[in-house]
């Protein structure tokens, strides 16, 4: 299996553990990836609220150099993702932007390359029953809470990644693992996202009810698939403790690092020590590591 890889801005900085997880992961399982050549920023979340044309041109520039390989693209990032996928949307679907887009770009991109999230080339890809098979560390009683947010699903007309109110990709993934989904209300809200320099009242608020409901369902772990969530609900979960005078001491790793330690890829390959809250303790408290 081949395609080529858009890590986006994130993976090549704030988020390099998902990186490295997802390359050893793939790795493992036979996958190739094949960076797409001078990839540049996606836009990201911010990019559609100002300027329109900008947040289809600057995905659409990745998806036509993928589409001159002739590869489907593989993205792991939430935001990343969404943004492909809206891109190719509004380009086949308005024929006045397609042309302005591509009179910028100086191609003829029709929309047409395939997007697909990490999960997905797991899931659909390589496929539960195999993954099954190539699980050599059992997670067996580690509960986990798993994290889909807001970008992968909506706008689900656009999307089409999953049931966009209640999602179980990642849960069959986690599955695999030995490792229990648990049941809870909050797979779906959003955690503030692009708000976590700007509103940081707002995204303690989001994150504290979904760092709230996982515990009071028994998680033990939280498990992701957006750099920008793992940010929010990693990297501030002692402030959001403090306002709520709550401790969660809830790991927040990516989707991929637990696949990944069931696969039996070592902790340091996977990121691990790179996480605020550390998941050693968890981990080794479960023998699994």
């Amino acid at each position: 299996m081949r395609y080529a890889y858009y890590p986006g801005c994130s993976l090549k900085s704030v988020a390099v553990e998902y990186d490295a997880a997802l390359k050893a992961v793939c790795e493992k399982l036979g996958v190739t990836l094949d960076e797409i050549d001078d990839w540049a920023c996606c836009g990201a979340t911010p990019a559609h609220a100002v300027d329109r044309f900008l947040s289809v041109a600057l995905p659409a520039r990745n998806l036509a150099t993928a589409q001159k390989a002739g590869n489907d693209v593989m993205v792991a990032c939430a935001a990343c993702y969404n943004r492909m996928k809206v891109a190719n949307h509004e380009i086949a679907t308005d024929g006045a932007l397609r042309k302005e887009v591509n009179e910028a770009l100086g191609t003829d991109y029709d929309g047409g390359v395939k997007v697909l999230h990490l999960i997905e080339v797991l899931v659909n890809g390589i496929g539960i029953d195999k993954l099954k098979e190539r699980v050599t560390k059992r997670l067996d009683g580690l509960k986990v809470a798993c994290y889909y947010g807001c970008l992968l699903l909506r706008p689900p007309k656009v999307m089409h990644f999953d049931d966009p109110e209640n999602p179980t990709s990642m849960d069959r993934l986690i599955e695999v693992t030995g490792a229990v989904p648990i049941s809870w209300e909050f797979k779906t809200e959003c955690c503030g996202a692009a708000m976590g320099i700007a509103r940081t009242d707002i995204v303690h608020k989001l994150c504290g009810r979904i760092l709230s409901d996982a515990k009071n369902r028994g998680a033990e772990m939280i498990a992701v698939a957006c750099p920008l969530c793992q940010s929010n609900l990693d990297l501030r979960q002692s402030d959001v403790e403090k306002d709520l005078s709550r401790e969660f001491r809830l790991p927040v790793l990516y989707f991929v690092q637990v696949l990944g330690l069931a696969l039996g890829i070592d902790a340091k390959s996977l990121g691990l020590d790179k996480l605020i809250v550390d998941p050693i303790p968890l981990l080794t408290q479960k023998g699994v590591i």
